[in-house]
């Protein structure tokens, strides 16, 4: 929905310019509204050796998060995917998917001092390739949230809070 309403506005700012009307404004936000988004095909190995794919999740909603050690409103949401997972974790899984070139070694460390309960999903050769297909990392972190039967049902670039991952998911 957020993405709709940067849309508009950028529309709107050009509709005189560009000669754009205001019904095919609301038309193309119906359109994208309507395009339905799914889970892509995926198939990631986690720190631990777990395999995860787009089948083995069918069923739970599935929460795909892009972060960094570096990155601080990252470091700062941790605590929060940890609680909510704790919490929910028959009906959700959560992946963490490292969005940097690290070693296991210290990506195991950081998670361990983190208490991370999630699985951590490695930027390597093998994993690497398929993070763009969740969709696109513009910042950090990045949050896209897919309901059961795989559709996408919420997307958040920043930091998320207990509150929010409970209204995408628990509606």
């Amino acid at each position: 929905m957020k993405k709709i309403l940067i849309i508009l506005s950028l529309l709107l700012s050009f509709n005189h310019a560009h000669g754009i009307t205001v019904d095919e404004i609301v038309n193309s936000a119906k359109e994208i509204q309507q395009k339905e988004i799914t889970v892509p095909d995926f198939s990631l190995i986690d720190t631990q050796g777990n395999t995860h794919t787009d089948e083995s999740t069918k069923g739970k909603y599935l929460v795909i998060n892009f972060w960094a050690t570096w990155c601080p409103p990252c470091l700062k949401e941790i605590p929060a995917f940890v609680e909510f997972y704790e919490k929910n974790k028959d009906t959700v899984l959560i992946l963490g998917l490292d969005y940097e070139q690290a070693n296991k070694e210290a990506i195991q460390d950081f998670t361990d001092a983190f208490m991370v309960n999630y699985p951590i999903i490695l930027f390597d050769d093998k994993n690497g390739p398929q993070f763009s297909d969740f969709g696109e990392v513009l910042g950090m972190p990045t949050t896209y949230i897919y309901n059961p039967e795989g559709k996408l049902v919420d997307f958040n670039m920043g930091e998320m809070d207990i509150e929010s991952l409970e209204a995408a998911v628990l509606k």
